[in-house]
């Protein structure tokens, strides 16, 4: 029964990792795009790069104590917020390329999942933060000021938060099997980030 609901979560995120690899939700400075209810909502899963930091997120939740599984996802979703603004009002994101810092993002999140017994608590919170921002800053770049923002921030933030609700169910549902499938989701993850900084380099 455990194995058929895992499959049941797996798969269609596998699916959705798979459509995400030959597409990037964010392409850096440039024009805005038109923003809506809907090109918020669908930005999160049409890049890898988001798509697998947001479930490292709810991965990395489900091995906290049961009252603080809340924590993570919520900073990240409200610092994402700040940076989607940010990049709104005209920040631009780090000196080396926002694609870059983005994938490297993805990378240390697999690091946190791969460290998650030794790694200080209050660290690993400032890297889901630091990653909040930057992902956030992909969403804002792609706001056209000449629409609505509460629409389009509306869009994004729900999907985050259910992307974080789905890693949060697998990674329960991994602990129950074995604590060390999430050492494999951690180094899953990681590599993945780290090729795609490879590519972008």
């Amino acid at each position: 029964m455990r194995r058929d609901c895992l499959g049941a979560m797996v798969l269609p995120m596998w699916g959705l990792c798979m459509v995400a690899g030959s597409a990037h939700a964010h392409g850096g400075p440039g024009p805005a795009q038109a923003a809506t209810w809907f090109s918020g909502l669908v930005h999160p899963v049409l890049g890898a790069d988001h798509l697998l930091a947001m479930l490292a997120v709810g991965l990395w939740s489900a091995a906290a104590p049961a009252r603080r599984r809340w924590q993570a996802p919520a900073l990240f979703v409200s610092t994402m917020l700040l940076g989607a603004l940010a990049a709104g009002w005209g920040a631009r994101g780090p000196a080396g390329g926002l694609e870059a810092a983005i994938a490297a993002s993805v990378a240390a999140l697999g690091v946190l999942l791969l460290g998650r017994a030794v790694l200080p608590r209050a660290w690993c919170m400032g890297l889901v933060a630091a990653a909040a921002l930057l992902h956030g800053m992909a969403h804002g770049l792609e706001w056209d000021p000449a629409t609505p923002w509460l629409a389009y921030g509306a869009g994004f933030t729900l999907t985050t938060a259910l992307l974080h609700l789905g890693g949060l169910g697998l990674g329960l549902a991994l602990q129950r099997m074995h604590a060390a499938w999430l050492r494999v989701a951690g180094m899953g993850i990681g590599g993945a980030g780290l090729a795609m900084l490879l590519a972008r380099a």
